[in-house]
């Protein structure tokens, strides 16, 4: 009988460096991240996504993040796909990573996005998770281009951008919550302007590969 792993290959990708692990989230990681947001991500009068998916009462949002975990495998092919990671220090759950892309086999290009609980918040651990996955999509899967986005007040993650070389990609007008609009900037990041640190750890990227048909 074959393992969940060969049967699914992204359950096999593995990103390590020091005490940072991150692995592609399952149904088990889902109740530990459930609790993570519950304890909060953001300020309540701020919201720092562009889909606001934690602006709903606490008891729905349990059953939120499960259909949407779940609608990620489900939808999950080589044509379109994401990838979210479970972010752990030292073995604690701190919040996820991911990566999400159409047509990347012709495309190379995928856009970033992440979130942490705030107890974990200011401490480079955003930075760190952000740069491992950057070099999974660059040197592993072979992407040539990664975009990110954040509204001008979100301080923390356009600094996060911009340590890891990120440039300025121009800036759009969106509605966030209740017809508030705002400013979004828009982020592009290329191999030769990316920002490396330490060596990033990677395990399954060859299964990967196949799995995703990119050769």
């Amino acid at each position: 009988m074959k393992t969940l792993v060969e049967i699914w290959p992204p359950y096999g990708v593995s990103l390590i460096e020091g005490d940072l692990k991150m692995t592609v989230i399952t149904d088990e990681d889902i109740p530990g991240l459930v609790d993570l947001a519950l304890g909060g991500i953001h300020e309540p009068d701020r919201m720092p996504f562009a889909t606001p998916w934690t602006a709903v009462e606490p008891e729905l949002l349990p059953a939120n993040m499960v259909r949407y975990y779940s609608s990620v495998r489900a939808n999950f092919i080589p044509e379109r796909f994401e990838l979210h990671f479970a972010v752990r220090i030292g073995g604690g759950l701190v919040g996820t990573q991911g990566l999400h892309t159409s047509d990347f086999a012709v495309t190379r290009t995928g856009e970033t996005g992440s979130w942490l609980g705030r107890a974990f918040q200011g401490r480079g651990i955003g930075t760190r998770m952000r740069r491992a996955i950057c070099a999974l999509a660059f040197d592993h899967l072979g992407a040539v281009e990664l975009t990110s986005s954040a509204f001008l007040d979100n301080a923390a993650s356009l600094a996060v951008s911009a340590k890891l070389g990120y440039r300025p990609n121009g800036l759009v007008r969106m509605v966030r919550c209740e017809g508030q609009v705002v400013v979004n900037q828009r982020l592009v990041l290329t191999p030769e302007t990316f920002v490396r640190r330490e060596p990033i750890g990677v395990t399954g990227a060859e299964e990967l590969r196949a799995f995703l048909k990119l050769g």
